[in-house]
């Protein structure tokens, strides 16, 4: 017997097994809605509240080794 779990955006319960393809989601739908939310920064990581580790202004991407 799968393991059920509940959908993270909308409570749903979900088997957690091969049959449910969007895992822990209920839907492709609420799949969705949760990347919108990291997307638009409701959802972050806690991290460290002062910029040491952040790139200065204006710099661009960090170079990509081949």
């Amino acid at each position: 017997m799968a393991k059920t779990v509940a959908c993270p955006v909308c409570g749903a319960p979900v088997a957690w097994s091969p049959k449910s393809p969007w895992r822990p989601f209920c839907s492709e739908r609420c799949k969705t809605i949760d990347l919108g939310d990291w997307a638009s920064e409701r959802h972050v990581i806690a991290g460290r509240s002062d910029a040491a580790g952040e790139a200065p202004a204006g710099a661009g991407p960090a170079p990509r080794g081949h």
